[in-house]
């Protein structure tokens, strides 16, 4: 996606440890004309999966699945990270790493709103080494939802993440890949 492509290389910060950031547009301050292109890319490439729901992960992730959801006029699910007084005491629960934070979460989807009658497309804003997209695969798996696709922002190609997605079989599309990234700029899959 060339439009998002620019953006990273105009506003993309590379930073130590395999950190893009991309809290201008992205994940902090957001680009709503942009992120109203990714929702309609994604509904371009999975508009025939027979998507019911989308599934993704608090925060960064709820912004892209809401402006992809109006283009497949499905609800969003987001996992939440933190235990709360008015979640549902009936969860699937899974646990992941998160890569850019270093530490570990539980995440949580009420039961009553993923179903095994549910197809999911899951979008999260970036995929690294794939902890993160396997514990909302995991939560899907225990509802009995399938998985219509998985949809990624940006992908951090040099990563194993994407191609063990891939190798498991998963449609996975992601926007933009960075095959190699460091001070002197970034490099993206063609």
């Amino acid at each position: 996606m060339d439009q998002l492509k620019a953006k990273i290389r105009e506003l993309g910060e590379v930073r130590e440890g395999n950190i893009l950031k991309v809290d201008q547009f992205l994940n902090h301050q957001l680009d709503v004309e942009l992120l109203d292109a990714i929702g309609k890319e994604f509904f371009h490439r999975f508009q025939h999966a027979g998507i019911t729901k989308i599934l993704t992960i608090e925060v960064s992730g709820i912004a892209i699945a809401v402006m992809a959801a109006r283009y497949f006029q499905v609800p969003v699910v987001f996992a939440k990270k933190v235990e709360s007084q008015n979640l549902d005491k009936e969860v699937y629960e899974s646990k992941v790493y998160s890569f850019t934070k270093q530490r570990e979460y539980i995440i949580r989807v009420s039961r009553r709103y993923l179903t095994k009658e549910d197809r999911v497309l899951v979008l999260d804003d970036f995929l690294a080494d794939g902890k993160a997209m396997a514990g909302l695969l995991d939560i899907a798996r225990q509802s009995g939802a399938s998985v219509g696709g998985i949809g990624i922002v940006i992908e951090k190609g040099f990563l194993e993440g994407g191609a063990e997605l891939r190798a498991a079989g998963y449609p996975l599309e992601s926007l933009a890949i960075v095959d190699k990234m460091d001070q002197d700029g970034l490099v993206f899959r063609p």
